[in-house]
């Protein structure tokens, strides 16, 4: 039998360097928005971090809804067979 193969992410230092380069983007980005100025129509727009803190939180919306929908739109396992 041949060998499994080995990926990059097998590695524990390789998703260390992309954790770490994952934080790095992410604050460089926010740093950003120290400098930026921004015209926008609402005003809580505007807040510090106000972008990043909105996706984190509809992602995990996201999350809880699709949880919720998956029990309404759940077939039984042998729904195709019957």
């Amino acid at each position: 039998m041949s060998e499994p193969k080995d990926y990059w992410l097998d590695h524990s230092e390789n998703v260390t360097k992309l954790f770490k380069g994952l934080w790095a983007v992410g604050l460089a980005l926010l740093s950003i928005d120290l400098f930026l100025h921004r015209h926008e129509e609402f005003g809580f727009a505007t807040w510090f971090g106000f972008y990043g803190i909105f996706g984190f939180f509809a992602c995990v919306v996201l999350v809880l809804v699709a949880k919720k929908l998956r029990v309404v739109l759940m077939r039984p396992e042998d729904y195709y067979e019957r």
